[in-house]
Protein backbone atom coordinates (compact mmCIF):
# COMPACT_ATOMS: atom_id res chain seq x y z
CA UNK A 1 0.00 0.00 0.00
CA UNK A 2 1.59 3.55 -1.01
CA UNK A 3 0.45 6.60 0.75
CA UNK A 4 -0.23 9.23 -2.49
CA UNK A 5 -1.37 12.19 -0.51
CA UNK A 6 -3.28 13.93 2.63
CA UNK A 7 -5.92 16.33 2.36
CA UNK A 8 -5.58 18.73 5.04
CA UNK A 9 -9.28 19.43 7.43
CA UNK A 10 -9.28 20.75 10.70
CA UNK A 11 -12.32 18.13 11.98
CA UNK A 12 -10.86 14.66 10.66
CA UNK A 13 -7.54 13.03 9.15
CA UNK A 14 -7.38 11.80 5.45
CA UNK A 15 -5.24 9.77 3.83
CA UNK A 16 -5.38 9.19 -0.03
CA UNK A 17 -3.47 5.74 -0.51
CA UNK A 18 -2.99 3.01 -3.61
CA UNK A 19 -2.95 -0.41 -3.41
CA UNK A 20 -4.20 -3.75 -5.83
CA UNK A 21 -5.38 -1.46 -8.76
CA UNK A 22 -7.52 0.68 -6.20
CA UNK A 23 -7.82 4.03 -4.64
CA UNK A 24 -8.48 4.35 -0.80
CA UNK A 25 -10.00 7.25 1.01
CA UNK A 26 -9.38 6.84 4.62
CA UNK A 27 -10.91 9.53 7.52
CA UNK A 28 -9.87 9.28 10.58
CA UNK A 29 -11.02 11.11 13.51
CA UNK A 30 -10.38 10.11 17.29
CA UNK A 31 -10.83 5.76 17.67
CA UNK A 32 -13.05 5.73 14.51
CA UNK A 33 -12.03 5.37 10.50
CA UNK A 34 -13.75 5.15 7.44
CA UNK A 35 -12.32 3.88 4.07
CA UNK A 36 -13.76 4.22 0.63
CA UNK A 37 -11.97 2.05 -1.90
CA UNK A 38 -12.44 3.15 -5.76
CA UNK A 39 -11.21 1.45 -8.61
CA UNK A 40 -8.30 3.04 -10.48
CA UNK A 41 -9.96 2.36 -13.74
CA UNK A 42 -13.23 4.71 -12.74
CA UNK A 43 -10.81 7.50 -12.38
CA UNK A 44 -8.53 9.65 -14.91
CA UNK A 45 -6.26 10.71 -12.78
CA UNK A 46 -5.23 11.29 -8.77
CA UNK A 47 -6.50 14.18 -9.18
CA UNK A 48 -9.31 13.58 -9.73
CA UNK A 49 -9.48 11.30 -6.52
CA UNK A 50 -8.65 14.88 -4.65
CA UNK A 51 -11.93 16.24 -5.95
CA UNK A 52 -14.35 13.55 -5.11
CA UNK A 53 -13.22 14.49 -1.89
CA UNK A 54 -14.96 17.29 -1.76
CA UNK A 55 -16.85 19.11 1.38
CA UNK A 56 -20.00 18.14 1.09
CA UNK A 57 -18.03 14.24 1.07
CA UNK A 58 -16.61 15.15 3.78
CA UNK A 59 -19.24 16.66 5.57
CA UNK A 60 -21.64 13.38 5.07
CA UNK A 61 -18.50 11.32 6.35
CA UNK A 62 -18.66 13.45 10.01
CA UNK A 63 -22.40 12.89 10.51
CA UNK A 64 -21.63 9.08 9.60
CA UNK A 65 -18.96 9.56 12.63
CA UNK A 66 -21.20 10.92 14.98
CA UNK A 67 -23.88 8.12 14.04
CA UNK A 68 -20.59 5.45 14.73
CA UNK A 69 -19.62 6.70 17.80
CA UNK A 70 -23.13 6.85 19.08
CA UNK A 71 -23.53 2.97 18.07
CA UNK A 72 -20.24 2.32 19.55
CA UNK A 73 -21.63 3.87 23.10
CA UNK A 74 -24.70 2.26 23.00
CA UNK A 75 -22.68 -0.88 22.29
CA UNK A 76 -20.16 -0.66 24.97
CA UNK A 77 -23.24 0.69 27.87
CA UNK A 78 -24.16 -2.96 27.40
CA UNK A 79 -21.50 -4.82 28.66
Amino acid sequence: MRVIGEIPHEACKITLFYWNNRYLIKLEKGPLEQTFKVQEYDLASEQHLKQLVSEEFIQAALARFEQMGQSLGEAMAKI
